[in-house]
């Protein structure tokens, strides 16, 4: 990217475990806001169209998961995964895919999404609005290198997933990347 884009600001509405709660479920809401997820850090974030959907499940949150190690070497401080879900439901999908490593970041409202201008219309599969499938490197709020899937738009027939997977922002990050990978499609809306 030529010039300095920063994450849009948004906040985001989380559940965090807090003991002091007791019973079966001891989670209170916290709101996080874009600083307090790329403030003052390196992170590698991936966005994908939904929890629980086959390649997202399959592939791209259990292998960022399984190359977590390897990021945090490449100076990476926190690997998030992003998705137009609910706190619920990202916590779910986490548990049932025994992530262990990855920050599951709900963007519930489409907000994020929209004002990186990744937000698409999934009608056509029934999902409404969803996060277009991308990833970025981002350090202290700047995004330094952002891989964006082909055939951006609303209602795409496909689900490409050729540049937003862990094994090329490894390779971006160790510097082997090869050539050809995606750039942004939109402009980011602040």
């Amino acid at each position: 990217m030529s010039t300095q884009t920063r994450v849009p600001e948004v906040t985001f509405k989380c559940r965090v475990r807090d003991e002091s709660i007791g019973g079966d479920n001891p989670y209170r809401w916290e709101d996080k806001t874009t600083a307090d997820i790329f403030g003052g850090k390196k992170v590698v974030l991936f966005a994908l169209p939904g929890a629980f959907t086959p390649t997202c499940s399959s592939n791209h949150l259990p292998r960022y998961d399984e190359l977590y190690e390897e990021f945090k070497a490449q100076g990476v401080d926190e690997v998030v995964c992003l998705s137009v879900n609910d706190a619920f439901v990202m916590f779910k999908w986490g548990n049932e895919q025994g992530n262990k490593n990855i920050f599951l970041l709900p963007d519930g409202n489409g907000e994020f999404s929209r004002k990186m201008g990744m937000l698409v219309d999934k009608s056509n599969l029934g999902f409404g609005m969803r996060s277009w499938r991308y990833s970025m490197l981002v350090n202290d709020g700047v995004i330094e290198k952002l891989f964006v899937e082909p055939d951006y738009g609303d209602n795409c027939p496909t689900d490409p997933f050729e540049v937003s997977d862990a094994d090329t922002m490894l390779a971006y990050l160790k510097g082997t990347e090869s050539a050809g990978v995606s750039e942004p499609r939109k402009a980011f809306v602040g």
